[in-house]
């Protein structure tokens, strides 16, 4: 049985971010959360009572994210886990995108996960139990139509993650990653589901019904998917996992026969 965590969460304060924080609290850690939105922050801190704490933030303001991970190392007197979970997604086609859609893409995304890891690892280090886990996404393993910005920073967040995994390996910190599919549940999935709903004319049930035929296990990824993997992630029975990047997605990365 691992000790319980004490974990700050980007992105905490809704879809996996908050699923992943309750699931801290109830095997009876501490958690800061760090979001942009306040309501959301108030929210979730009714939910989960004193064992959390809320930051609000952009983590693409690197005074920010050091002000927020002193904060929360300071109320919870160490840091050990690190959850990497806030991001943003724009479905157009290429010649749609702009390069302020393409720099807010890959600034929350990818350098937004840099400037939190970095302000994180000293206390990561110290805690001689360090855990960094990344929510990238199956768009970080293969490219899809619509989602340029989306892909190029979730492949980045991979690339980010192993080279963090290699360089703090000996301190026994561990980095590992998430590559989920999208979950219709999530704030996210709803914004992609609505994009197929306009493109298809299809229904929401529709959709979502297809997305779980076509998935190897039958049915789509929830949110629930998502928080099992992160707390074995940052278990000590994973201690020995560093620069994973683990597809969180039924299957749907493997391969078919063509023709079939």
């Amino acid at each position: 049985m691992s000790a319980p965590r004490r974990a700050l969460v980007t992105g905490g304060a809704s879809g996996f971010g908050l699923a992943i924080a309750r699931r801290i609290v109830a095997d009876g850690g501490r958690v800061a959360l760090v979001d942009v939105s306040h309501p959301a922050l108030e929210a979730a801190m009714l939910e989960l009572g004193d064992a959390a704490s809320t930051h609000a933030g952009d983590v693409r303001d690197a005074a920010a994210m050091a002000a927020a991970v002193e904060a929360a190392a300071t109320r919870m007197g160490g840091l050990d886990t690190l959850v990497v979970s806030a991001g943003v997604i724009q479905v157009a086609s290429l010649g749609e995108v702009t390069e302020a859609d393409w720099d807010r893409t890959l600034d929350i995304n990818l350098k937004g996960a840099f400037l939190v890891i970095q302000a994180a690892a000293p206390h990561l280090v110290a805690s001689g139990r360090g855990r960094i886990v990344a929510v990238s996404s199956d768009a970080g393993r293969r490219g899809f139509p619509g989602i340029t910005a989306y892909c190029a920073s979730k492949f980045g967040l991979i690339g980010l993650i192993e080279s963090v995994a290699v360089e703090l390996a000996a301190t026994g910190v561990t980095a590992n990653a998430l590559c989920p599919v999208g979950a219709p549940s999530t704030g996210m999935g709803q914004q992609v589901l609505a994009w197929k709903m306009r493109t298809t004319g299809r229904s929401a049930d529709e959709i979502i019904a297809a997305a779980a035929r076509t998935n190897p296990v039958g049915r789509n990824a929830t949110e629930a998917d998502v928080v099992a993997a992160t707390a074995f992630l940052i278990s000590d029975e994973a201690s020995f996992l560093t620069g994973v990047s683990l597809d969180v997605d039924g299957g749907a990365h493997l391969g078919f026969l063509p023709g079939t």
